[in-house]
């Protein structure tokens, strides 16, 4: 359906600017998943962004990503975000999909029938997200139960499946190993918590998810039994950092924009002078530009040499993402600066803006937590010691 990546952005930007730009004001007020922007996408073909073609996908990388996301960020955060994790968990399961994987998740994915997500995040765990307290426990010759609760399960309740992760323990396992593995939505024991009441983000869905006793045939487990480590740094990480990088930059743009059109549309009362005219206002916002166009950069560099399989391409995601955390977060709160009173006020677009920025430093992987991945991998350090 597409040929090149600029048909896909040409249709990314068309949805964005209609469909999502349309709802992206009831999305934030009423809290409300995008679940018509999200089809939308799927309708288009887009629902296999980060497939490979042999399964039936588009076959794009991270690089591509950071640009979709970067578009629907432009019109509305959350269904950016939600949209992202989607294409993080179908890159998650294609990367070593066995047949049955591939007919059961990647096919009806691909075909604009199946939204997945991650969940990986539990209570307690803070940036160890890597370190599940949920429990894998051999239940039979070929099925597993599992016992334990996912917090900030992001498309929560919404979506069609969910990569989840566990450590693994019985006898009939060697050792315990931690896995990922896919559960289905309509799965016996799964129940959904309360959705996250944040100031920011507010229809991405985030809810806890509590697993008892939920039953999953071992062909759901991802790869070779205790490969969560290996997709949690070869693939969840890049993906994850690129679809929230994407995502800020939208930001980031949509504040430009709207500092920009407020710009040229004001003048001083008392000389008829146009904003626009100010040298102050002129570097003001050129040095706003330049950071975005800084961070831009960056994530486009990281994310192109993590797609080229470059080495210290993890290294670059790591620092990308924290760059575009700070930028987005100093850009939003400059451009409030910029328009003054005009946008310090309740329901305006930089007032939401500056709600979803602020994710930015909150949602694990941390900006601080990747500035020490960073420095570890630097001085070749093992990355998982403690602080």
């Amino acid at each position: 359906m597409y040929t090149d990546e600029s048909k896909i952005l040409e249709t990314v930007q068309n949805i964005s600017s209609t469909v999502v730009a349309e709802d992206a004001e009831a999305t934030d007020r009423l809290a409300r998943w995008p679940e018509r922007s999200l089809r939308s996408f799927q309708k288009e073909g887009l629902g296999g962004l980060t497939v490979p073609v042999e399964y039936g996908g588009l076959g794009q990388g991270t690089k591509t990503l950071a640009k979709v996301c970067e578009i629907i960020g432009q019109s509305c955060t959350s269904t950016a975000i939600c949209y992202g994790m989607h294409a993080v968990g179908s890159a998650v399961i294609a990367s070593k999909a066995t047949d049955y994987q591939q007919e059961k998740y990647l096919t009806p994915i691909c075909e604009g029938r199946h939204l997945t997500s991650i969940a990986l995040n539990e209570t307690g765990s803070g940036s160890q997200f890597y370190l599940p307290q949920t429990r894998m426990q051999y239940h039979s010759e070929s099925e597993y139960n599992i016992n334990g609760a996912k917090s900030f399960v992001l498309n929560g309740g919404k979506a069609d499946s969910y990569i989840i992760s566990a450590v693994a323990e019985g006898s009939h396992t060697p050792g315990e190993q931690f896995n990922c593995f896919m559960i289905n939505a309509d799965a016996a024991g799964i129940q959904w918590g309360e959705r996250w009441k944040g100031i920011g983000l507010r229809g991405d869905s985030s809810r806890d998810l509590f697993l008892d006793s939920v039953k999953i045939p071992d062909k759901n487990i991802l790869g070779q039994f205790g490969d969560q480590i290996w997709y949690v740094f070869n693939v969840i990480t890049p993906y994850f950092l690129t679809a929230m990088a994407g995502s800020y930059l939208g930001i980031a743009r949509a504040a430009i924009n709207e500092v920009t059109h407020h710009i040229k549309n004001r003048e001083f009362s008392f000389n008829g002078r146009a904003l626009a005219s100010s040298s102050v206002i002129q570097y003001q916002l050129g040095a706003l530009w330049a950071k975005y166009a800084r961070s831009r950069a960056l994530v486009y560099y990281a994310t192109e040499c993590y797609d080229m399989d470059q080495d210290n391409a993890l290294i670059d995601l790591f620092a990308a993402k924290a760059e575009v955390a700070d930028a987005t977060i100093e850009i939003v709160n400059e451009a409030i600066t910029l328009c003054g009173g005009y946008a310090y006020q309740e329901k305006s677009i930089l007032d939401l803006l500056l709600r979803d920025a602020r994710a930015a430093h909150v949602m694990t992987p941390t900006a601080d937590i990747l500035r020490v991945w960073t420095g570890r991998s630097i001085l070749e350090q093992p990355l998982l010691a403690d602080t």
